[in-house]
């Protein structure tokens, strides 16, 4: 008899048919028996090589183990693949999905993004806009009190295009405040407001300067399709000023607790870069002093990219 069959006969016995299960630990107790025989593992090898007892790892493959992050990379590396995979999302949901990132890992970021704009031209997004048609539609990302709605509006009215404040389209949309959207309907019901507002503007507007909401970048499919159709300008400023220009603007709720407010708009800051860097240009609006130098430099810089 295979080792792998004598080995699920001898195991751990399946819980009762009645006994509750949750159904993510269910799909990865299958996950993990699906990844043990597709290494031609047994029970007994993969339970020594994580250093767990064979009855834990019956428990989990049954989906009554609700087992800590460490055995789970402790389980993932005995099955030789990344904790990603033994979760599970989308991307290991199929061979293909699973060749596909095989191929990307390692890349540099240059080679990601050559890669994500075949793709998106492959699959049909982003096509009708050449390089000519993005340079005209400008999108100032960033967070807020980076200068966007100032800067953009100066921007906009230097280069006799449109001005759009993505926020205000969103609460035209959903008829009621940011906040409210937020408290009544949740983040989800936000991101789908904030990409019918992005796809109309783009559709509407073929020039055009877009303040965008501080946190577009951390939705994948909004930022896919802003850095699809758009030429993007990061603006940045430094934390302290940050919060000098939200306060500037009637907002004293970061300075009630500004240590906190601080360290939390450092953490945030940190947890978006990674995506605000996407953009074409990078300015730092507190690298000059005061809105008309400010609006000189980047003027110069956004004029040689929609020149070009």
């Amino acid at each position: 008899m295979d080792a792998d069959v004598s080995t699920a006969i001898s195991s751990h016995p399946a819980p009762h048919e009645d006994e509750a299960r949750h159904p993510f630990l269910l799909a990865l107790g299958e996950r993990v028996r699906t990844l043990r025989s597709r290494r031609g593992m047994t029970r007994k090898a993969v339970a020594l090589a994580a250093d767990v007892s064979e009855r834990h790892l019956a428990n989990l493959e049954y989906g009554t183990g609700n087992a800590s992050i460490l055995v789970l990379l402790q389980v993932a590396d005995a099955l030789h693949c990344p904790l990603a995979e033994l979760i599970g999302d989308v991307s290991t949901s199929s061979p293909e999905w699973l060749l596909i990132r095989e191929m990307l890992a390692g890349r540099s970021e240059a080679e990601l993004r050559r890669v994500r704009v075949a793709i998106g031209g492959a699959l049909g997004q982003g096509q009708a806009d050449t390089d000519a048609a993005r340079r005209t539609r400008i999108a100032l990302i960033g967070l807020r009190g980076a200068g966007k709605s100032t800067l953009g509006q100066r921007l906009a009215d230097d280069l006799g295009y449109a001005f759009i404040e993505l926020s205000r389209e969103i609460e035209k949309f959903a008829g009621c405040s940011i906040d409210e959207i937020h408290n009544l309907y949740g983040t989800p019901a936000y991101r789908r407001y904030e990409r019918r507002a992005l796809e109309e503007t783009i559709q509407i507007y073929p020039e055009v300067v877009i303040a965008t909401p501080g946190g577009l970048v951390s939705d994948a499919a909004n930022f896919n399709l802003l850095l699809a159709h758009c030429t993007t300008v990061w603006l940045q400023a430094d934390p302290a000023d940050h919060m000098g220009r939200v306060a500037a603007q009637g907002d004293m709720r970061p300075m009630a607790a500004s240590r906190e407010a601080m360290e939390d708009l450092k953490r945030i800051l940190a947890g978006r870069s990674a995506f605000y860097s996407k953009a074409e240009l990078h300015f730092n609006t507190s690298a000059y002093d005061g809105v008309d130098e400010a609006f000189a430099a980047l003027r110069q810089q956004v004029r040689s990219l929609v020149d070009t």
